[in-house]
């Protein structure tokens, strides 16, 4: 086993052992913005706003069994978070300007960023999503009122940490490969080496330790096009310095190591890429996250 793995490592400190005390779920805290709304509205087609209520607790009642994430019981996975990114618009555009092009969604949950820039306008059958759990194929479909047949996009389980699901390939320079593989035949990530366009990865990154980042980060850019204006994005829990943050759900008490805007950059340009190989872009703001003030960082990592 890869020294940098741990034993079902997305799932961090939420994995089956450790399910032991988490609160409740509460249907008070259920909260959808009007943009958010109105999107939920469309993708599942259900106007009326109690039953669209009652159709999302009962996704988020069937999800939290699977794993009680925090960002389920608190309707985290509502907030369509990828439409406040900077670059929400240039993954829209290689959607609509780039033949086949591929989007990865990479620790999606119930896939809603994924659903959303569909719903935007990138060709559903180029959209990826993954996540360590099986389950959340189904419980997208669920949520979406989708099925296999209804559904262009791809799911694609497994532990990125695994080499068999993500392995550290040479970063691809020069010009584009060939045609990518048959999106629907994949079990893995490795046969996009050198194809995905856009790679997303938000509120991710930071449940795993410095070191794990650093080969996440080299494996993630193993997969990256190397055509320019391919970037890697997300949003995340940031740092004025770089650190260890604890984190208590329940009686899970989980540490994120969370980077600051300046060490994000060197970790991606000089460490990951090489120095003036990619433009990186990280800007932080405060926001209280389960009753604690956490700085969320913006950021973006492109090809030049």
């Amino acid at each position: 086993m890869d020294s940098a793995r741990t034993s079902q490592s997305d799932s961090a400190a939420f994995s089956n052992s450790l399910m032991v005390d988490v609160p409740p779920l509460d249907p008070n805290i259920y909260f959808l913005a009007p943009h958010e709304a109105e999107f939920f509205k469309a993708a599942t087609r259900i106007d009326d706003d109690e039953m669209l209520k009652a159709h999302i607790l009962a996704a988020q009642e069937k999800a939290y069994k699977v794993v009680p994430y925090p960002c389920i019981h608190h309707f985290g996975f509502l907030r369509v978070g990828i439409t406040m990114l900077p670059v929400y618009q240039d993954i829209l555009a290689i959607g609509r300007e780039r033949p086949g092009a591929i989007f990865l969604d990479v620790g999606c949950c119930f896939s809603v960023d994924s659903r959303k820039v569909a719903f935007d306008g990138f060709p559903a059958h180029g959209i990826i999503s993954s996540d360590i759990k099986e389950e959340f194929r189904e419980l997208s479909n669920f949520l979406f009122r989708t099925s296999k047949d209804t559904w262009a996009g791809h799911f694609i389980p497994g532990d990125v940490l695994d080499p068999e699901m993500l392995s550290v390939a040479p970063i691809t320079r020069g010009p584009k490969l060939g045609s990518p593989p048959d999106l629907s035949t994949l079990t893995s990530l490795n046969p996009l080496h050198g194809h995905c366009s856009v790679i997303h990865v938000s509120n991710f990154m930071p449940l795993f330790t410095e070191k794990q980042q650093v080969h996440l980060g080299r494996a993630l850019a193993g997969l990256l096009s190397p055509e320019p204006g391919s970037f890697i994005c997300g949003i995340q829990a940031s740092q004025k310095e770089k650190c260890s943050v604890p984190l208590v759900f329940g009686s899970i008490k989980q540490t994120l190591f969370c980077h600051s805007p300046e060490s994000w950059t060197e970790l991606w340009d000089g460490t990951v890429f090489e120095k003036g190989e990619v433009e990186v872009k990280a800007n932080a703001r405060e926001v209280s996250f389960m009753g604690q003030s956490l700085n969320i960082m913006a950021w973006s990592v492109k090809r030049l």
